[in-house]
């Protein structure tokens, strides 16, 4: 966001009126304890989450705001608000993240026979609830493809899970390859469809560094040494992640020649990771 907000007359912070994110529990702030059946018995739906902001559990993953909150704030959205919430339909800028969420549809991972939470809630859903969204807030589709086009429009980060619940139920990395393929083609056919309802400015992130990801570390531990990087990170797996990156990068590269006049960014969160993590072991 910070590449892309500026001053407007507006908005002090940040050119657009509307903000929408797509993804699962780092920006999910409360729609996965509002799933039902499942949602109320979640974790998040009781304590210690939230206790130190507002004290009391709002379905964040965590004690208090998340890091999306401060993004948020800090470019003119101060109350984003999840999109299962009964004053969804007065915020500008709706949630639409579930925690645990992947890209691809429950039946992709049944037939390869990969467990993922009931109350997971794929892509192609959330886009459902987003078009639901749109209904209840616009009076026409000129409306909302005017509303859209002063929005920014957040796609992921959401394709982790994906990899991530293919990798620790024992698939093989040479396997989880030939998902990539069809979780990009996933994310350009939501992306498309959101640009031909009028959307203008879209952000999609790319996958983060998951091979220094605590739970694969323990899930694909090695006595090998040289099964991991300099990091101490799995390399086999992040190398499926770059995989990955690339591949959603040139599906974009594409799109943004089919559309010229959108603005379509990528995120790339495994360059700000693998910053984070360089720096924090060079004890800077």
């Amino acid at each position: 966001m910070i590449f892309v907000c500026a001053t407007s007359s507006q908005n002090t912070r940040c050119p657009f009126q509307y903000l929408y994110h797509f993804g699962d529990g780092v920006t999910d702030v409360g729609n996965s304890i509002l799933v039902l059946p499942w949602g109320p018995s979640l974790p998040a739906a009781r304590s210690p989450y939230g206790r130190t902001f507002p004290s009391w559990p709002t379905g964040r993953w965590g004690d208090g705001l998340i890091d999306f909150d401060y993004a948020a704030a800090e470019f003119g959205f101060p109350h984003i608000t999840p999109s299962l919430s009964s004053n969804a339909s007065s915020s500008n800028g709706v949630i639409f993240s579930v925690a645990r969420s992947p890209v691809l549809d429950h039946t992709f991972f049944k037939l390869r026979g990969i467990k993922i939470p009931p109350y997971a809630v794929p892509l192609s859903l959330q886009l459902s609830w987003f078009k639901a969204h749109l209904k209840s807030v616009c009076t026409s589709p000129t409306n909302c493809a005017n509303r859209l086009a002063n929005s920014l429009i957040l796609l992921g980060d959401i394709e982790a899970n994906d990899v991530g619940y293919s990798l620790i139920q024992g698939k093989s990395i040479r396997e989880v390859r030939t998902y990539v393929p069809y979780i990009t083609e996933a994310q350009i056919s939501a992306t498309r469809e959101l640009i031909n309802m009028g959307a203008r400015h879209i952000i999609i992130p790319g996958n983060a560094l998951i091979g220094c990801f605590p739970y694969i570390l323990t899930a694909l531990r090695s006595n090998h040494p040289d099964a991991y990087d300099n990091m101490g990170c799995i390399k086999s797996v992040n190398d499926l992640i770059a995989y990955k990156n690339d591949n959603l990068q040139a599906a974009m590269r594409i799109l943004s020649r089919e559309f010229p006049d959108v603005s379509i960014m990528y995120g790339p969160m495994d360059e700000g990771m693998r910053q984070v993590i360089t720096e924090t072991l060079a004890g800077q």
